[in-house]
């Protein structure tokens, strides 16, 4: 089993992360290049989270054997001719994931370098490629070199600085490897910054987020509230793509085929909705030479900016219309557990039928009343179990995180249980508990970063909605949170020398990250008093603070005891039975045609087949009637146009030519 698990959960991992694209990015419409570069940074995060564990127990199985050298060095040394057993040191058994030396620290090397290349030089560029509106590959390149240049500018005015810093204190010696543990340093710096920020409030709002969902009253107001929230947003989105689509109109009319920039429009409106592309086409007339007449054409530059705005706009009409879907989904499926929550037949009755696909086993396992007690008395049970569960551990991260520092006593409650493990050399617990504790911490951070909105300018939705700047931007965020992250959880299990102060072997993570005597102040003091915010932060966020701060500022957000929380509800509940009306007449609509078919189909079908046989009679008489030379008796009289019909080729004074 020599490196098979290491083979094992890169071949995993890299499925997990391609699942998770699929799920927010679309693989028919986004460029190649996007999702590359999301799926390479979502796919080195992952890998980090993965493969530290099998780090960790190799790292312990390296410490035994450096104990058990030094044990027996001691007795040699000493002559020991007669042992107790209990002066043996145990057998260090190797884990079934052991890892050869050499490959972890080369492991390490890659991908942590990629994903700070891809992170602080490549995703940036990336993102103002996918951004621009340009019309060709050179355009694109252009536009993204001069948004960047400031901020490649910054990086380069950093390091020419600190560079100019060393170099005029001669006491100091700074080597390549001391330049490069600067370096990390500093990455690591700025994201446990932003990390202690999100999972400060990740700790508190998933385990509330589980309690309130065991609520389904809260739950349904809550979604009444968000209705009237996406419905304002649905409406703003509608209106701006009107109005760009207004101005690609007046664009496209007065730029014609023979323009040079017509193939600049040709792009803009391949990237229109199809209903708008069919109504341009119908009031353009590109036959006509619009060359000779005085008209005011825009700027290439004018072009490309109206196709940046294309993008965004129908982008965000089609996020926002397959958003209010699922919403709208959420809420009927919520009022229908209220209302079957009084059911005395313990059977679940959906009021429309679900838009979702469903496997085959579903309708033989998931049976009405299996749904019954699943949603309307399991799983409120179930969700408050697991917010408890939840909560404990929440408040583990916290107090270790306030405590991790101290090593004797040891207080950190994740480097008692993993010190209780090494004792027994029982590696499985080892890797199950360091994973299931990074994964914690992970969907802590990452569903706070999956969250965020800012203004609408990056979002990550789900069901394919999410645009590339959005994507390129979580993989940003992965890659500066994941790292120090990890260091923060080697802190917390008194791994990482640098903050732990013993002398032990160090993880093969551990030794990429550089040693920290080169910035000691950062180690003794940042790295282990700022975590401390946590606690703070936890507190903020389990009495609404920012909410209630950003309600003050005018954001609508969700607070119980607000009058507008109360109007945006009402509102909220309006739409949702103005949708379910809407609903309601389209299915007895469909009723009623699906009745009239199966009442009638079999008697219009008689009277079609009917007609046709009767006109096939006629074809056949006026045809041959059409071989029969008819004698010429009026001089008004037209002759009649052999193949076709009587009452086609005639005309209208026939009636009147034997009067």
């Amino acid at each position: 089993m020599s490196g098979a698990a290491l083979g094992i959960e890169i071949v995993v991992v890299f499925f997990l992360a391609l699942f998770l694209l699929h799920r927010y990015a679309d693989f028919r419409k986004q460029q190649r290049m996007v999702l590359f570069g999301t799926l390479l940074a979502w796919y080195l995060c992952f890998l980090i989270v993965f493969i530290l564990p099998l780090d960790i127990s190799t790292t312990i199985y390296k410490q035994c054997k450096i104990d058990h050298e030094e044990h027996t060095l001691l007795t040699a040394h000493q002559h020991c001719l007669y042992v107790f057993h209990d002066s043996v040191p145990k057998v260090c058994y190797k884990p079934w994931s052991y890892i050869p030396d050499g490959i972890m620290p080369v492991f390490w090397r890659v991908v942590y370098w990629t994903s700070q290349c891809l992170t602080w030089l490549l995703l940036p560029f990336m993102q103002s490629y996918a951004r621009s509106g340009g019309f060709s590959i050179t355009g694109k390149i252009k536009t993204a070199l001069i948004e960047n240049a400031i901020y490649y500018g910054t990086y380069l005015l950093i390091f020419g600085s600190l560079l100019i810093y060393v170099a005029v204190h001669p006491q100091w010696h700074l080597s390549w490897y001391e330049l490069q543990t600067i370096g990390i340093t500093a990455a690591n710096t700025w994201g446990l910054f932003l990390l202690v920020l999100l999972l400060g409030y990740g700790l508190v709002e998933i385990p509330r987020s589980y309690w309130n969902a065991s609520r389904q009253g809260h739950l349904l107001i809550k979604t009444y509230f968000k209705a009237a929230k996406l419905m304002t947003e649905k409406a703003d989105a509608e209106e701006n793509l009107e109005d760009v689509m207004e101005e690609v109109r007046k664009v496209q009319e007065s730029i014609k085929y023979n323009h040079p920039l017509r193939k600049y429009i040709d792009t803009i409106l391949r990237k229109c909705p199809v209903e708008y592309q069919e109504k341009m086409g119908r009031n353009m007339d590109d036959y006509e030479d619009f060359d000779d007449k005085q008209n005011t054409y825009p700027s290439e530059k004018n072009l490309v900016k109206l196709h940046k705005q294309v993008i965004y706009a129908v982008q965000r009409h089609n996020r926002t219309h397959v958003q209010w879907q699922i919403l709208l989904q959420q809420a009927m499926h919520l009022e229908d557990v209220a209302k079957n929550e009084t059911s005395s037949a313990h059977q679940f009755v959906h009021s429309f039928p679900s838009t979702e696909p469903t496997s085959w086993l579903s309708p033989y396992l998931y049976t009405p009343t299996v749904e019954w007690y699943w949603e309307c008395l399991l799983r409120q049970w179930f969700y408050r179990l697991l917010a408890v569960l939840l909560s404990l551990f929440s408040v583990g991260v916290v107090w270790s995180e306030c405590t991790f520092f101290s090593t004797r006593p040891v207080l950190s409650l994740f480097a008692v249980f993993i010190q209780l493990a090494e004792r027994d050399y029982n590696y499985l617990y080892i890797e199950m508990a360091c994973f299931i504790t990074i994964f914690f911490l992970c969907t802590c951070v990452y569903s706070t970063v999956f969250r965020i909105r800012v203004f609408n300018y990056y979002y990550l939705a789900s069901h394919h909605q999410t645009d590339a700047y959005s994507l390129q931007f979580s993989g940003m965020l992965f890659c500066r949170l994941t790292p120090p992250l990890c260091l923060n959880f080697l802190g917390l299990i008194h791994m990482d020398s640098a903050i732990s102060h013993q002398l032990k072997e160090q993880t093969a993570y551990t030794s990429i990250m550089g040693s920290m005597r080169v910035l000691s102040f950062i180690a003794n003091g940042f790295y282990i008093y700022y975590p401390m915010l946590i606690l703070l932060l936890c507190i903020a966020t389990y009495f609404s603070l920012g909410t209630r701060c950003l309600n003050l500022l005018g954001f609508q957000q969700f607070v119980g005891d607000n009058e507008m929380t109360s109007d945006l509800i009402d509102e909220g509940k309006e739409l949702i039975r103005r949708e379910k009306r809407k609903r309601q007449r389209t299915e007895d609509g469909e009723n009623r045609r699906r009745e009239w078919k199966e009442r009638y189909g079999n008697t219009r079908e008689d009277t079609a087949r009917n007609r046709n046989r009767n006109e096939a009679a006629e074809m056949t008489e006026t045809n041959y009637s059409d071989t029969v030379p008819i004698p010429n008796t009026s001089p008004n009289r037209r002759k009649h146009v052999p193949g076709r019909y009587l009452s086609m080729s005639s005309s209208r004074s026939r009636i009147f030519d034997d009067v």
